[in-house]
């Protein structure tokens, strides 16, 4: 994918962004940062995403999105970017404002990482740091309050398949018995004992380990 691509399809997925922030807002760390946080995390999936492995993309990106901004918490709850990082973005800001009132358009990727001498991947890296959350309710364009909405143009997920999109994931990364002790529980519906016949486990063994193992998939999802 083309670094202007990569730009635009980031654009396109911002409102996996915003509903992964959701679910951490009140939590003493401004909704903008967590958006920062999660524009980082997005970059990386886009990055990193092997479209021939047949998921879709939110399947992957959102886990990268949400380590992201639980990174977030564990670093005390800021965003690090280079100051390097910050200069660019301001002087990249300051060339489109420039550049749109004598061309009456925004400049691509391409003119910007012309007129700046930086690599188009750092001019998008850049543009990201700089880049406002994406309110998901907006004002008319004569500046009174409509209550209409931003169209995003993907389907975004909502809540529940946010988890559920995080949930499997976090059971991906179980060692296969466990996997299976989990499917045999709450898919299969058995009983602690069938499924400890099926895994020549004692009943209070699966008790005890599917505590624990719900307890491991619970602290990667809060």
């Amino acid at each position: 994918m083309k670094t202007e691509e990569k730009h635009k399809f980031a654009q396109e997925n911002m409102g996996l962004v915003h509903l992964c922030a959701n679910r951490f807002r009140g939590r003493n760390i401004e909704y903008e940062d967590l958006c920062s946080a999660g524009c980082i995390g997005l970059m990386k999936a886009i990055n990193a995403f092997d479209p021939t492995l047949g998921y879709k993309f939110s399947t992957y990106a959102v886990p990268v999105i949400m380590g992201e901004i639980k990174r977030l918490f564990r670093d005390g709850g800021t965003v690090k970017v280079s100051r390097s990082l910050k200069e660019l973005s301001l002087k990249l800001s300051r060339m489109r404002e420039k550049f749109a009132k004598e061309n009456g358009r925004e400049p691509t990727i391409t003119e910007l990482s012309q007129m700046s001498g930086e690599d188009t991947e750092r001019v998008v890296e850049a543009l990201n740091v700089s880049m406002p959350p994406v309110s998901l309710t907006a004002n008319s364009d004569d500046g009174s309050e409509s209550g209409g909405e931003i169209d995003i143009p993907v389907e975004p997920p909502d809540e529940k398949i946010i988890m559920s999109i995080a949930l499997k994931q976090a059971v991906s990364e179980l060692e296969p018995k466990d996997r299976k002790l989990l499917y045999l529980r709450y898919v299969k519906n058995k009983t602690q004992t069938q499924t400890a016949l099926e895994l020549e486990m004692t009943q209070v063994q699966v008790s005890r380990r599917e505590k624990k193992l719900l307890l491991l998939l619970r602290s990667k999802l809060i």
